[in-house]
Order: structure tokens, then C-alpha cells, then sequence
């Protein structure tokens, strides 16, 4: 596999946290460098990649001496750049070209970009809209398809996101298309793109030239690296293909002995620990009050440092919070089908007897209600539910160190049953 190497760009300015426009959080530290351009200055957030990107010739600066930041890229503006990326490996079998929009001056540079696999005619009906201003799911896209084409791995965790929990507020409040939704989990996933302030990704928002700096250099350091490299990736993967980040946050819950489980008229062998077996399935509830499903299982360790984190920290939990040794957050969401046009918010909670799996509440941590994550109280009026079938998600608890040992089990109406214990 070729590797993609930019120079001269700091492995600081390249992974520390998100940057500017890129996403909130920790700021891009700017070298001390030898001021280039008059607004630019050695202070500002993206300094040193601006900087290096002039140098390696990807970007250049204006006759008045300034570089325009801020100024958005057009999509023929970035192919070019794109283009001259010259250890990107080509793709196999390269789509031709069909565009009929492209100013003379791009044609080459988009003609590379789509040789080095970043833009796919395909998606497009014969125009790139080559003028306008790249937005950020777009560019999302063109950054994951480089990827895939640099390593398969990076195309199959395209395809294992189709079904994730993304943490942008897009997804939650529904607003997150799905032609950008598995790109932007693995811009996430990788730590190329995040959200803002505000919690939203910005797939509509525009693309600057500040920006477009960082992210080619935050592009060369992913795309030397594994997919498996990345924890947060990792875990957009496993909630995709299974439900749940359970075995990627711990490795200390496994099958359950079979003496364990409650089996009823079931045998050992209905058993699993694969969540996937029971995701978006009817459950066995303690009470006839509504059918019940789990349609996602969110593991938060807030024990660990802050780079071990789970890429959902910062979706439910604030800031600091922290549990006690062997507790981790459990956040579920469950789909309700309610059988009776008064069923209480109480009733709810008496659905299933479980810490890890209670449909009683939802978090109330600032950063949950940040993000506009449905909760119970969306559809309840003075502790009653008036939607027949509201998905929210709620909070519980999940322990590793209980003495005795407690399985955590669902059984599903048609066969299996999920368990898994804590085995030290």
C-alpha cells in the first residue's frame, strides 16, 4: 500500500483535537513561523498548516499579500488540490471523466482527483456544479473515498457505518442525509472532520481555505494509518454492524455461564452474546403494557483518560462526571409500541427489570440535551405518553464488579436471548 506523505506539517497541527471551522475543541496550537501572509498572522489557528500547504504548493496566496482564509473552496478548486497529492495511489479501473461543467483551467486537476479515487461520476448527473463552494458532507465524501481507494479496509468501514449512531446533531434530529451519513461517520471515526460548537457536523456548511490546509494534512496522517487504529472508528463500526460498542469499550463481559440464565422453554443454545441476534427485535417485557425493542446500546467508561474516551462522551455525559470504579453509562434506545392509550412514564420504567436496560428516564446531562437526543419527555404530557410509538433513548447503569455477579439478559419474543456476565 502507497503511503501519502505531506512534509513539513507538524503531527501537531495534523491530530491535536479539531480546529476552527473543522469542529469544536482543542485548537490547533499555531507554530512560530515566519509570517507568510498579512492575515495570517502566527497566532491563528491554522498558521502552521497554511503555511506548510503553500510550501508544498497545494495552496497558494493572492498578489496583496494575503491568503483568504476564511474564503470558501469550490469543488473544482479543491479537485485540483486533490490532485496533487502525488503518492495517492490511483484506483483500478478509473471512471472517465463526463463532467460538462469544468473550467478548462480544472479539467486536469479533475481528471487526476477522479483517478485517485476522491470524486466518483457516478454520484453526479453529468456536472459537478465545478464553481460552487464545497460543502462539508461533500467534502466528507471525496476525503472517504480517497480513503478507501488507500486501503479496502477504510471501504468495507464505509459499508459497516450504514447503520451507526452518529454523534452530530444532525443524526439525532434526522437531518443527516444518507448519502453523507456513513462519510461523515468515518471522517468522524478517524478524527478528520468533527462537530462544531454547536454539535452539528455542517454537511451544508462551506468549506475554507483554512480548513482546506488542515484537512490535507489531517488526510495524510489517517491514510497512513489502519482503520483499526482508530478507537473511534472502531466503535461507528461495531454499533453499526452489532448495535452496541459493549466489546469495544470492555473486554470484561462474556457469555453467560449457562446455570445463569433463566432459559424457561429456551436451551443454552438460544443463547449469544452477539447483540446483533436481538437488535430491533420484540422483547419479553415484564408487563403487557406496549411491545418493546432495542434498537441501539451505548457503553460510556468514564474512568478512562480523555484520549481513551468513547467517541460518544461527548453525546451523554458532562464534562467531569465520573462514576464509581467498575460502573459504566448504559444508554439505550428503545422503540415502543403501547398497547394502552394511558400508559404512564412509571409504567414504562416496569417494562423490564433491569439497571442497564431501564425505559424509566432519559439522561439529563447538558451535553445529552445539546445534542436534541429524542427523550421520553418528548412524548409524555403530565406523565402519560400521547405517541403510541415514541424511540427515545434513557440512561441506566451497567456493573462489572457486583458481588454477586448480575447477567445482563433480554429475551427476544422469537428465539434468542442475549447475555453476557461479568468474567474477570
Amino acid at each position: 500500500m502507497k503511503k501519502i506523505i505531506v512534509s513539513g506539517i507538524t503531527t501537531l497541527a495534523l491530530l491535536t483535537g479539531i480546529v476552527g471551522g473543522i469542529g469544536a475543541g482543542n485548537s490547533v496550537q499555531a507554530a512560530q513561523t515566519t509570517l507568510k501572509f498579512k492575515d495570517v498572522p502566527s497566532t491563528h489557528w491554522a498558521a502552521t498548516a497554511i503555511n506548510s500547504a503553500v510550501e508544498q504548493g497545494y495552496l497558494k496566496g493572492y498578489t496583496d499579500g494575503t491568503f483568504k482564509p476564511s474564503s470558501p473552496v469550490t469543488k473544482a478548486e479543491m479537485a485540483s488540490i486533490l490532485s496533487r497529492l502525488s503518492d495517492q495511489p490511483n484506483t483500478p479501473n478509473p471512471a472517465t471523466n463526463n463532467f460538462t461543467d469544468i473550467p478548462e483551467w480544472a479539467k486536469s486537476g479533475v481528471s487526476t482527483a477522479i483517478q485517485k479515487g476522491f470524486i466518483n461520476p457516478a454520484n453526479y448527473k453529468g456536472t459537478l456544479d465545478a464553481k460552487a463552494s464545497l460543502k462539508r458532507g461533500e467534502m466528507a465524501v471525496w476525503l472517504t473515498q480517497g480513503l478507501a481507494t488507500v486501503d479496502s479496509d477504510y471501504k468495507q468501514a464505509l459499508d459497516d457505518v450504514k447503520n451507526t449512531v452518529v454523534p452530530a446533531k444532525e443524526y439525532f434530529t434526522g437531518n443527516l442525509a444518507a448519502s453523507d451519513k456513513n462519510a461523515v461517520a468515518v471522517a468522524m471515526g478517524t478524527g478528520l472532520m468533527s462537530v462544531g460548537s454547536d454539535k452539528q457536523f455542517g454537511t451544508d456548511r462551506t468549506t475554507t481555505r483554512a480548513e482546506v490546509a488542515v484537512l490535507i494534512a489531517r488526510y495524510a496522517n489517517v491514510a497512513k494509518a489502519k482503520p483499526v487504529d482508530f478507537k473511534g472508528l472502531n466503535e461507528l463500526r461495531q454499533v453499526g454492524l452489532t448495535g452496541t460498542n459493549l466489546n469495544v469499550i470492555t473486554s470484561v463481559f462474556k457469555k453467560t455461564a449457562e446455570f445463569k440464565v433463566p432459559l424457561g422453554n429456551r436451551t443454552y443454545e438460544d443463547v449469544t452474546d452477539d447483540f446483533s441476534k436481538i437488535r430491533n427485535k420484540d422483547i419479553i417485557t415484564d408487563t403487557n403494557h406496549a411491545d418493546l425493542k432495542v434498537l441501539n446500546w451505548i457503553i460510556v467508561d468514564s474512568s478512562v483518560s480523555n484520549n481513551e474516551r468513547s467517541i460518544y462522551y461527548p453525546v451523554f455525559v458532562d464534562e467531569g462526571v465520573r462514576l464509581q470504579s467498575g460502573r459504566y453509562f448504559s444508554f439505550v434506545e428503545f422503540g415502543l409500541n403501547i398497547k394502552s392509550s394511558s400508559m404512564s412514564q412509571l409504567q414504562a420504567g416496569g417494562l423490564l427489570n433491569s439497571a442497564t436496560f431501564n425505559p424509566l428516564l432519559s439522561p439529563q446531562s447538558k451535553a445529552f440535551l445539546s445534542y436534541d437526543v429524542p427523550k421520553i419527555s418528548d412524548f409524555i404530557e403530565k406523565r402519560v405518553f400521547i405517541i403510541e410509538t415514541p424511540v427515545y433513548w434513557a440512561d441506566g447503569l451497567l456493573h462489572s464488579k457486583q458481588s454477586p455477579p448480575r447477567a445482563v439478559t433480554l429475551q427476544t419474543k422469537e428465539g434468542p436471548i442475549f447475555s453476557v456476565s461479568y468474567t474477570p
